[in-house]
């Protein structure tokens, strides 16, 4: 054992100093293998963040979330006609679901409305989202408040003039004030702060808490009534965990169909989307784009790895006297194949740490310009690319090496001479 980690030791040594000797060489072999390290890695951890902001962009509602509506999140076979006719969800089938629908954790309704200003004495902010909901929308989607409270169930039900403010809106108009217990105006009624939201951040898709205010769904009952075809009603539900969902699903289903007075053989006139499958969709598409990515850098690596391959072949062409001395000094077969392999690997291991390095320092500089949205350079993209580097230069020097062991002594010395 101890003979074959003395001959390792010293391959390794041979290798150091063989890389050493031909810089030029050397720094031509690491500029392939990093340029395709860069693309690999830069790729994932592009498409990992991508991701990341998506899914955190999307919402903070957990999977298992349902959202009821008159529209669907994806495709259908409901000819859109049919769609325009389907009735909008109403408050009164959340109080219905509220009491009937088992294995049931919460039931928010909300209001999808048009954007709004809102005014603290000579200061205006426009362009505001407005979040009509019920109280439980603050546990469903897990708000995180900076200061004050969520309005309750009875301020809910009342439609009491409360509001919560987001990040941003509370800074337009307070500044460094409190704004608890101020009033503001909107919809041409006073209400009063209770609540502030803590900062969100920029979102990917636009639309962050920061900019928005949520009150109690009742208030906008009273101000577009329940008939009004320009808002967007909702049933957000959260099944207890650990239920089966296509069994909920269905229960849900039939309970609100009773409801409705469908009768059997006709199509439902709303839709159950599933955040889960939403999910699965942008899974899907970013599983997609790591793939054409991973293509697009092999081709990267591919040229990285004929040159070191190359460069390798010159390598032994040139040591041809050298390796033929040492075999005729009694070095194995082993220690010159080891030789040449590790030369090849580590040429490849630090042009892959240098693609790593360069990877890492585009990912700060990405994340300063583009502000909130972060790149992630997570540490299983860096083992892949570790690992990935020493595969091609394994791959590369292989070929090299077993010519280079395969020579007859008399024979290298003499093409050598």
């Amino acid at each position: 054992m101890l003979i074959y980690l003395r001959v390792l030791k010293e391959s390794f040594n041979f290798a150091i100093n063989a890389l050493k000797n031909n810089k030029l060489r050397t720094f031509l072999s690491l500029l392939g293998v990093t340029i395709g390290i860069f693309s690999i890695i830069g790729v994932l951890a592009a498409v990992d963040s991508l991701e990341r902001e998506i899914k955190g962009s999307l919402s903070a509602l957990d999977n298992s979330t349902i959202i009821v509506m008159r529209f669907s999140f994806g495709p259908t076979e409901v000819p859109q006609w049919k769609r325009r006719q389907f009735p909008n969800v109403s408050y009164d089938e959340y109080q219905f679901l509220k009491r009937n629908l088992p294995n049931t954790e919460s039931v928010s309704f909300t209001i999808g409305v048009p954007d709004e200003s809102i005014k603290h004495q000579d200061v205006t902010s426009t362009g505001v989202g407005v979040g009509a909901v019920t109280h439980e929308y603050y546990d469903i989607e897990a708000l995180e408040l900076e200061e004050g409270r969520f309005f309750n169930e009875s301020e809910s039900v009342s439609g009491s003039p409360v509001i919560v403010l987001g990040h941003e809106i509370a800074n337009n108009l307070f500044g460094n004030f409190n704004p608890l217990g101020k009033e503001v105006r909107m919809y041409g009624r006073k209400f009063t702060v209770i609540g502030v939201l803590a900062k969100q951040g920029a979102s990917l898709f636009g639309g962050s808490r920061d900019g928005q205010v949520f009150l109690p769904v009742n208030i906008a009952r009273r101000v577009y009534g329940d008939n009004n075809m320009g808002v967007f009603p909702q049933l957000i539900l959260k099944p207890e965990d650990d239920v089966d969902n296509a069994e909920y699903i269905a229960v849900l289903e039939q309970q609100l169909r009773n409801y409705r007075g469908i009768k059997p053989g006709d199509i439902n006139n709303f839709f159950v989307n599933q955040l889960q499958g939403f999910a699965d969709f942008i899974d899907n598409i970013t599983g997609q784009l790591n793939l054409i990515g991973l293509i697009i850098s092999g081709f990267s690596l591919l040229v990285g790895g004929f040159g070191i391959a190359n460069i390798m072949f010159v390598s032994v062409k040139e040591r041809t006297n050298l390796i033929g001395i040492q075999k005729s000094l009694g070095a194995k077969n082993k220690f010159i194949l080891f030789q040449f392999l590790f030369e090849a690997i580590i040429l490849a291991v630090i042009g892959g740490l240098v693609g790593l390095g360069l990877v890492w320092l585009v990912s700060l500089a990405a994340s300063q310009f583009t502000g909130d949205f972060e790149f992630v350079l997570s540490p299983w993209n860096m083992f892949i690319g570790t690992a990935v580097s020493a595969v091609i230069g394994l791959i590369s020097g292989i070929i090299p090496a077993v010519s280079a062991s395969k020579l007859d002594p008399v024979e290298a010395i003499r093409t050598g001479m």
